[in-house]
């Protein structure tokens, strides 16, 4: 099976968060799975900066449910990084679309997960 490229182009859409205590494991290292809500702010504020809010996609009869995605992980993520994922819309098709994620520890440029998800 070919893999799915995971690259990120322009344009594109930065995000920054800080990870929560609540987001980590009882070691302070970002729970797997809250890697995914990270995708998901970061996708919501490319929507609103380049089209229309989630609220207003909705409210035109369209949802955007997620049917695939993948999560290639680097490296952890720890309590208190300041994050930054940079998201993009790497096709467009008919009846589904594709994000494309890259997120990056900000203090020291380190890519520490890539991914996509299907719409």
């Amino acid at each position: 099976m070919a893999e799915k490229s995971l690259e990120i182009h322009e344009p594109l859409h930065r995000h920054r968060c800080r990870v929560i205590y609540g987001d980590t494991d009882s070691g302070g290292v970002v729970y797997y799975a809250n890697y995914l809500r990270y995708f998901e702010a970061a996708r919501t504020e490319f929507m609103r900066e380049r089209a229309l809010s989630y609220k207003e996609i909705e409210g035109q009869g369209f949802i955007m449910p997620v049917v695939e995605c993948q999560v290639r992980y680097k490296a952890s993520a720890r309590y208190d990084d300041l994050l930054l994922i940079e998201t993009c819309l790497l096709e467009v098709k008919s009846r589904t679309c594709r994000f494309n994620y890259r997120i990056i520890r900000e203090n020291d440029g380190k890519v520490l997960v890539q991914g996509y998800t299907t719409h």
